[in-house]
């Protein structure tokens, strides 16, 4: 077995997190940062990046980036950043518009884009950094045991057989598909919004100026967020039905169709890279705690990408967990990092939060798609009312810039560049 961790017999973790994704990976090096014993299972081997750091845009709305930056993440960023200074929201069809401005709300952002692939190498140089974090890669995670004298065993498998490893918190951090949730029990709703999403890099004649648009129409969002690389990172959400074809257009067929849908805010678009697919399903856990093991990320809730919520929420999951389990630590060092109050406490912080997310994200998809003759005039008065009614539109920005319910400490640490 090739692992970064010792093979002898395995120690019994504080926390052990499977999973080394975009939210699994920074909540071990928030764990570390308060001198947890963790260790992190990969499914993929040192120089491998998971899957998931691919060309995505990812939305990091302030709340993100002031933990990102608390947690030594964001200044190994190598790549250059996109700023979002504006969110520009429309409907195809549909009157009126929503234009929020950074400096209207006394900030001079609302957040980062950063590409999901420069992201993981981030994260990486970071738990390079650490080797107080026990990192078992490659290895699969195969099943759980009970949870008996203050610990979890788990089974995981690598290349040369299967090994048993012990925490007194198990965390699944392994994403839609979860393989933690299915070994626990915990049941999941999914629900298929018929929708593609195409995701790409795309080129406008005019340079990005700090403006994300956010289109609608009845198949889904096409949204464009100002990269650091002068291009465009784009969504564009098709019909199920539809899919198979837009896959098959060429670079113009494609960026006709989008020029189509979007229109001409942002100029005329000249080029666009490699397309990737992702069908839309909303996965929801009936719970995401079992005793000694809690869900975050994705593997705990799969929303809409519409309003770009997701990351943000699955780290706000991680960093609570990660400032809980410290101040049961400074209340007394030999703390239990599994124990059942501090669990339910985990679950009693998040619920605001996320489901206020996941009613926000939702609807909106839902709201948006309708091609109901009366949702249009509805629509319209929506879009209108947020555009001139200042307490709307506050608390649209605190949503989109992360600050829904209890935030942990580290979402609003100040920053040296803010």
């Amino acid at each position: 077995m090739h692992s970064d961790a010792s093979p002898v017999s395995a120690p019994v973790h504080d926390v052990l997190v499977v999973g080394g994704g975009l939210v699994g990976a920074s909540l071990a090096i928030a764990l570390d940062r308060i001198g947890v014993d963790v260790g992190l299972v990969e499914a993929t081997p040192s120089g491998s990046p998971p899957p998931v750091f691919d060309q995505r845009n990812l939305s990091f709305a302030e709340a993100t980036v002031n933990a990102l930056h608390a947690l030594g993440v964001m200044q190994k960023l190598e790549a250059p950043v996109g700023v979002i200074r504006r969110i520009h929201v429309s409907r195809r069809g549909d009157f009126g518009r929503v234009l929020l401005q950074a400096p209207a709300h006394g900030r001079t952002e609302f957040g980062r884009v950063v590409v999901a692939r420069d992201f993981g190498r981030a994260l990486e140089a970071r738990l390079a950094e650490l080797p107080g974090v026990a990192r078992y890669r490659p290895m699969r995670f195969l099943g759980v045991g009970q949870a008996e004298a203050g610990a979890r065993s788990i089974r995981v498998a690598g290349e040369d057989g299967e090994r048993l490893l012990h925490a007194r918190l198990l965390v699944g951090a392994d994403g839609t598909r979860s393989a933690v949730r299915e070994a626990l029990g915990i049941a999941s709703q999914a629900h298929d919004y018929g929708q593609t999403l195409f995701v790409a890099r795309i080129r406008s004649e005019r340079m990005p100026d700090g403006t994300a648009y956010e289109r609608f129409g009845e198949d889904g969002p096409t949204a464009l967020l100002p990269r650091g690389d002068r291009h465009y990172g784009l969504v564009h959400g098709v019909s199920r039905a539809e899919a198979e074809e837009v896959e098959g257009l060429d670079e113009a067929g494609f960026i006709a169709r989008v020029q189509e849908v979007f229109g001409w805010r942002a100029g005329r678009f000249t080029a666009c890279g490699e397309r990737s697919a992702y069908p839309m399903t909303r996965v929801l856990a009936e719970r995401t705690t079992a005793p000694r093991a809690v869900l975050v990320g994705n593997a705990a809730q799969t929303v809409h990408p519409v309003g770009a919520q997701g990351f943000n929420l699955g780290l706000r999951d991680a960093l609570t967990l990660a400032e809980l389990i410290e101040q049961a630590r400074q209340a007394d060092p030999s703390g239990d990092s599994g124990a059942p109050e501090l669990l339910a406490r985990h679950v009693e912080r998040r619920e605001p939060d996320r489901r206020r997310t996941l009613a926000f994200s939702d609807g909106l998809a839902r709201f948006t798609a309708n091609p109901a003759p009366l949702a249009t005039p509805l629509r319209s008065l929506g879009l209108a009312a947020v555009a001139r009614v200042p307490s709307l539109q506050a608390s649209l920005v605190a949503g989109a810039m992360g600050y829904r319910g209890d935030v942990p400490a580290l979402c609003r640490s100040t920053r040296s560049d803010a």
